[in-house]
């Protein structure tokens, strides 16, 4: 099988690269299991990596790397074998380098949609569902909490479909078609670690989404006061109102007071009966996120005059003040051209318990200490999206509702990382769980992500029973505390 050597990989901002031993680009999941054994005979590391969108160190290896390129069909060739009395809704099988973009196009041409996705459309689904990757709205979780079953091939190079133990998958079909090659396996204990287990399970080759019939959304951005806003998170009412609920805000008080962009989206009419100024965006924004000195203008307005931050945002926020915006669902969802400025974002999960409204404030007083103390300021609105409870062990919102908070910085704005480590320090009071994606400090010192976790040693027990021998450990598994590195005397 051919292969890269001496060839470095680097995610799409570059502040993420590594050089590893051979970059595989594999086309089936037969190519995959043997990559993996031959990792395994060789001593070696292997993981796969997607679209590169994550600002984290999650998708690294020293060793094999796979690229996704290859295993990207929609739909996938894998076969079905969905069972005549399967109660879910329409299923999509797709491979797992597939991007977001791919899948919704796919769908639109029969008719689907997702239920709901985040806000960017280049991600892999694997990249997106290993590290629970969510849009906003309490009624939905991340997009792993929809998947109904994936073939991950782990040790050995042995392939395994993975479901809950209500899974779609006829037993009988698929072990008359496979024999003995492949094994079937409907557990609930066993999902729940592996739907969102960060690449350290296996290299996931096929993915099941749940999906539904295609629809239109309404998109209405207002701007709020954070005490009226506030007062909306206490009372809850904004998330039963809405199918989808976010905001985002600056961390300043220019006019004495923080403000609010609130986004809400609902289910519409076909947007073709609305006027064309109603089926688009903002322009002007746009255009100003595709000019490629935009960042540059800001950053140098940013580190000569800082105290220019609070105004700035202000103005960012009001230009995408806009009373209605109709388009196909994942047009709404996809927040557009802004996904192609150069940033980066740590995002913390805070449960929706009361907590939530506290972190919010808690933002407030750290980013007004750090532009009193060292003119750091922050450079870019932070957002909150909201998302519904998951039984995945190692999902940001395992067991509760969740606020996810999204802490984003311009690229080269000077103090920013140091501003998101202080953000991120200070939520952890909150009960704040870091995004797997995203850019964190964590590491497995002190039990602290098996305190975050309550099901840690449960998922830990999954992946030491499919990758006992850490083919699948890397630099982030060791960091964070996820492998099982042992020291003899």
């Amino acid at each position: 099988m051919d292969f890269e050597t001496r060839k470095t990989w680097k995610n799409h901002l570059g502040n993420q690269r590594i050089d590893p031993l051979r970059i595989y680009t594999p086309r089936t999941i037969d190519e995959v299991a043997e990559i993996v054994r031959l990792a395994e005979q060789m001593r070696v590391t292997v993981r796969a990596v997607g679209s590169g969108h994550s600002w984290s160190d999650a998708a690294l290896t020293e060793g094999f790397l796979l690229r996704p390129e290859g295993l990207a069909r929609v739909p996938a060739p894998e076969p079905d074998f969905v069972r005549a009395d399967w109660a879910g809704g329409p299923l999509a099988r797709v491979e797992a380098g597939a991007r977001v973009r791919a899948i919704n196009d796919h769908l639109d041409r029969n008719g689907l949609g997702l239920v709901n996705m985040g806000g960017y459309d280049g991600q892999t689904v694997a990249g997106v569902i290993s590290t629970a990757t969510h849009g906003s709205g309490t009624r939905f979780g991340s997009l792993s909490d929809f998947v109904r079953s994936l073939d991950i091939v782990v040790a050995g190079g042995a392939v395994r479909r993975i479901e809950p133990k209500d899974g779609p998958t006829d037993r009988a079909a698929y072990e008359a078609h496979h024999g003995d090659r492949r094994q079937l396996i409907q557990d609930d204990h066993v999902f729940d670690a592996v739907a969102v287990g960060i690449g350290c399970m296996g290299i996931i080759c096929t993915v099941m989404i749940e999906v539904r019939e295609r629809y239109f959304l309404r998109e209405v951005r207002e701007l709020h006061p954070w005490s009226k806003v506030r007062a909306d998170l206490v009372d809850g009412g904004v998330h039963e109102a809405n199918r989808h609920y976010e905001l985002i805000f600056s961390p300043y008080a220019p006019d004495g007071e923080q403000n609010c962009l609130v986004t809400t989206r609902n289910i519409a009419p076909d947007a073709r009966t609305r006027p064309w100024d109603k089926r688009m965006r903002n322009w002007l924004v746009e255009a100003a996120a595709l000019f490629p000195l935009t960042p540059h203008i800001i950053n140098v307005l940013l580190d000569t005059r800082p105290s220019l931050a609070p105004r700035l945002l202000e103005r960012a926020m009001r230009s995408l003040v806009k009373d209605e915006y109709v388009a196909i669902s994942h047009e709404v969802f996809n927040i557009g051209l802004a996904n192609f400025l150069p940033a980066y974002s740590s995002e913390i999960a805070v449960p929706m318990d009361g907590r939530h409204i506290a972190a919010v404030e808690r933002i407030f007083e750290v980013a007004e200490e750090y532009a009193r103390l060292g003119r750091v300021y922050q450079s870019s609105p932070i957002a909150l999206r909201f998302v519904r409870r998951s039984t995945a062990y190692l999902s940001m919102m395992h067991e509760s509702d969740t606020m996810m908070i999204e802490l984003i910085g311009l690229s080269g704005n000077d103090g920013g990382y140091a501003l998101l480590n202080a953000y991120e320090k200070a939520l952890y009071e909150f009960g704040g769980r870091p995004h797997w994606g995203q850019i964190n400090t964590l590491t497995g010192s002190h039990g602290f992500v098996e305190k975050m976790y309550p099901r840690y040693a449960d998922w830990m027990e999954v992946r030491q029973r499919l990758d006992p021998d850490g083919v699948f450990d890397s630099p982030f598994t060791k960091r964070v505390g996820l492998s099982s590195d042992r020291f003899v005397r």
